[in-house]
């Protein structure tokens, strides 16, 4: 019975959207970020002009984190980023959320913390689409 649960779990769980955020309201709501971030493709082009406090962030969707060779993370960015993960649409929306929260959380460390002090409390997910929608 039990293997019937599981396989009926399973199967629901892989019939599920993958990730239901929306690219164009990701795109206003990222205005929001560019205070701290830009946009910049490797040619030059500026997607989103922005801030320099933060990373750019092009092509972060599919990217190791902390990655970035031109800018300096933090000690529990870089660490996780030490761990070979990797940026997907679920993993950014959830750090936007609330970077100590998902550090402390993704390493397991009670005593993890972010430079990021701002938290996207709605709209990670559209944001995380937008950034996927631009990516090569």
């Amino acid at each position: 019975m039990t293997k019937f649960i599981l396989l009926g779990l399973t199967a629901a769980a892989l019939a599920a959207p993958a990730f239901a955020g929306n690219h164009v309201v990701g795109e206003e709501t990222f205005k929001t970020c560019k205070a701290c971030h830009s946009v910049i493709a490797p040619d030059g082009t500026e997607i989103q002009k922005g801030g320099r406090t933060g990373p750019n962030l092009y092509g972060i969707i599919g990217r190791g984190i902390a990655s970035d060779p031109d800018f300096k993370y933090g000690e529990s960015l870089a660490a996780l980023g030490a761990t070979g993960a990797v940026w997907d649409q679920a993993s950014l929306a959830a750090y936007v959320a609330d970077p100590t929260a998902y550090l402390k959380s993704a390493l397991g460390d009670a005593a993890a913390k972010s430079k990021m002090s701002f938290k996207l409390a709605a709209g990670g997910e559209d944001v995380a689409a937008y950034l996927a929608s631009v990516a090569p």
